[in-house]
């Protein structure tokens, strides 16, 4: 097998396939999670907290260039012209858009385990049902072996 047919069924299996779509749907999903952080949370937090702006705090590394026209308190504009910056504003908009995501997976996690606790509690309520049936055809099949019919042993 060459390692482009080897390749070929790698590829063509359905866990690679469920893989990527995951991944797609996960970063379309990181990017729903980044807008509410940067677009609904973090401006509130600002708010409340007087106009606090996480990504405007950061320490500057390095000189601002000659050629540079821009504000020198603004953190993209900075750092677009090159700037070293230790940006622990930024970062700290990024730990909260994490525990969001993570708070967010660990509640999908959540629902998806009771559903299927729920789905098994039923299936064991079906076969407890089952092996009560089963039990009591087991019983009339044994008295009709030994010449009992049911109505007799009732």
């Amino acid at each position: 097998m060459t390692l482009l047919q080897e390749f070929r069924t790698f590829v063509a299996r359905g866990n690679v396939l469920d893989l990527a779509v995951g991944v797609i749907i996960g970063a379309a999903f990181a990017t729903i999670t980044k807008s509410l952080t940067d677009d609904l949370i973090m401006p509130v937090i600002g708010w409340l907290f007087g106009g606090f702006d996480f990504s405007s705090y950061f320490i500057r590394l390095g000189p601002i260039p000659a050629t540079y026209t821009g504000s020198p308190d603004n953190y993209a504009a900075l750092k677009a012209a090159g700037v070293p910056l230790f940006g622990y504003g930024q970062f700290v908009s990024v730990v909260i858009n994490f525990l969001i995501l993570a708070f967010i997976v660990f509640l999908l996690i959540k629902f998806v385990n009771r559903a299927i606790s729920v789905v098994h509690e039923g299936k064991e309520a079906e076969t407890a049902a089952e092996a009560a049936e089963i039990a009591l055809l087991r019983e009339i099949r044994d008295e009709l072996r030994a010449g009992k019919t049911p109505s007799q042993t009732v």
